[in-house]
């Protein structure tokens, strides 16, 4: 079984219902992270100060078909090409350990249904 990270880098205030969303698709676990970025375009500044906005940074570890399908659900539930409040990606692993075994069960389960 090959495995991907899935890595949701979002706005805070989409943070809930992205978790919600990958849990409808299958996902179990996941990561959360809080992180601030700093964009292209220089944002607007009030008294010298510059508001870039807080982000989570959701990682889940997925079998591979599993987090494209996550990651397209996220896209489109959250009109992520439209309103530009976050980025979704994976990254294949090539090892890992630790991983729940009734997840991994999880996983197999779904790609037998899928067969």
């Amino acid at each position: 079984m090959k495995f991907s990270v899935l890595v949701a880098v979002l706005a805070d205030s989409l943070e809930e219902e992205a978790i919600r969303i990958a849990k409808k698709e299958g996902a179990g676990g996941v990561t959360i992270l809080s992180g601030r970025g700093i964009g292209a375009k220089e944002k607007k500044t009030f008294f010298g100060l510059t508001y870039e906005g807080s982000q989570s940074v959701l990682l889940f570890i997925l079998e591979r078909k599993l987090s494209v399908a996550v990651m397209k659900a996220l896209s489109q539930e959250l009109d992520l090409k439209n309103n530009s409040s976050g980025v979704v990606f994976t990254i294949p692993l090539e090892h890992i350990t630790g991983i729940d075994t009734s997840q991994i069960l999880q996983f197999e389960d779904r790609i037998r249904d899928a067969l």
